[in-house]
């Protein structure tokens, strides 16, 4: 139950405490984002300081993936039961210690196990602070605007991280590691202060172990799957039994849920057209744009022979439009709808895309570049929250965090899927005696 200290007022002005609500959720989203972008232009680094193959160095970037989309659907359900708030504080903590460890560890395989760490607080923290947002704002306009200042952090961090990490990994790796530590402590004793307390979810089907046990096995082995088949080729007996054993998985998953008194996934909130469309659009949309800037980051460092900051001021404009937009969006949602926005979104991304094939080896950054950022930027800004805004309105209260963490599960193995078959395609492609290209990016949360 959302205290009214955290509600807007009758006029739905939204009160000091409710503003503090709301920047430590977005506090989360930001770091998620922050960390990731950092810790991909910072590889090099690492590799080179710990000794690390390419090999292992995906890992890094990986082993992050792997925690976070494999426990998310587990995540948004825990923090409908145990409580929201009390879920968020405690992961959050997590990372910020898992965050600490990780800037100061001497092992590539310690530094791996830290960053596994981080995924999967992540895994806690995105659903239970979406369902904190959605529970504490009335659907409608209200929520609108918070949800498109919320989704638009992230972008805001990411763009962020990518200048940072330019300049930190000049002084040293590790701080692109530690950087996020006391940023989330600041905000976990701000939490601590500002976050309404919500009741758990009382019922009488107590909890869904087996289906626990099966849906997080299942997003982890197809996120794992997913993330090695480039490596081990799509068509080898390991990829195609993991397939399987996913398939399997799901199956029995599915048979589970529907006799669960209190499943992990409720598989009748699938039955609404809007909440299939918002995750398969959540999927593709995500995917789409991961497998875009992981091609551009390739063609403009490898080729081109830009420097990691270089290459970050070059994909700024993107993230800065998002964030110019954020308190905007909420009233275009409001005017014209989810539907009419995606649409237009999705187009925009993909005009974005189009033009993007003119670029050669001696590129206008102001005739392509640029244009191609401001079209991405726009598509982004518009779409990431109607897509937030159209899968959980209509929901119950004590759902929301189960839809909360579906929704990240789509973006997530969407982003993993789309990259794994850029990855594939751009090896396959690529001189025999090169090396495999790295991953720099990592899907565990929306960048733009």
């Amino acid at each position: 139950m959302t205290s009214p200290l955290n509600t807007p007022t009758s006029d739905g002005r939204w009160t000091p405490r409710l503003w503090g609500t709301l920047l430590v959720l977005c506090a989360a989203m930001f770091l998620d984002a922050l960390d990731v972008s950092m810790v991909g232009v910072a590889l090099p680094s690492i590799g080179a300081d710990l000794g690390l193959s390419t090999s292992a160095l995906q890992w890094i970037v990986s082993g992050y993936i792997l925690g976070y989309g494999g426990l998310l659907l587990l995540g948004g359900r825990t923090a409908d039961l145990l409580g929201r708030r009390q879920v968020f504080l405690v992961a959050l903590a997590v990372f910020a210690l898992a965050s600490l460890l990780g800037g100061v560890v001497d092992s590539g395989p310690l530094l791996i196990a830290s960053r596994f760490v981080k995924g999967l607080s992540a895994a806690f923290t995105a659903p239970a602070g979406l369902s904190i947002i959605t529970t504490t704002f009335p659907e409608g306009p209200l929520r609108n605007r918070a949800l498109a200042i919320y989704t638009t952090c992230g972008a805001t961090g990411y763009s962020m991280g990518l200048v940072f990490s330019g300049l930190l990994t000049e002084a040293s790796w590790r701080l692109t590691m530690l950087l996020p530590a006391p940023i989330a402590l600041i905000a976990l004793l701000v939490g601590l202060k500002l976050l309404p307390r919500s009741e758990r979810e009382r019922g009488t089907g107590g909890y869904d172990i087996p289906g626990a046990v099966l849906g997080t096995a299942s997003m982890l082995l197809l996120v794992f799957t997913v993330v090695e088949a480039p490596e081990v080729g799509w068509g080898s007996a390991r990829t195609v039994l993991s397939f399987a054993a996913v398939a399997v998985m799901l199956a029995a998953f599915v048979a589970v849920e529907r006799r669960s008194p209190s499943p992990l996934i409720r598989l009748g909130v699938l039955r609404s057209g809007p909440q299939v469309r918002a995750q398969l659009g959540a999927l593709t949309f995500v995917g789409s744009y991961i497998g875009f800037q992981f091609l551009v980051t390739l063609y403009m460092q490898q080729l081109l022979g830009w420097s990691a900051l270089h290459t970050a001021l070059a994909f700024l404009p993107a993230g800065a439009l998002v964030a110019l937009s954020a308190t905007k969006v909420g009233a275009v949602i409001d005017r014209f709808g989810t539907a009419r926005l995606i649409v237009l979104g999705f187009a925009l991304m993909v005009a974005g895309y189009v033009l993007f094939l003119r670029i050669d080896l001696n590129p206008v950054y102001a005739a392509v570049i640029l244009p191609t950022m401001l079209l991405v930027g726009s598509g982004f800004a518009l779409t990431f929250p109607s897509l937030n805004v159209q899968a959980t309105n209509g929901v119950d209260e004590h759902e929301q965090g189960m839809v909360s963490g579906l929704l990240n599960t789509s973006v997530q193995v969407g982003g993993a899927i789309f990259l794994a078959v850029v990855t594939a395609v751009v090896t396959a492609n690529a001189p025999r005696a090169a090396p495999s290209p790295r991953r720099p990016f990592s899907t565990a949360t929306v960048p733009a």
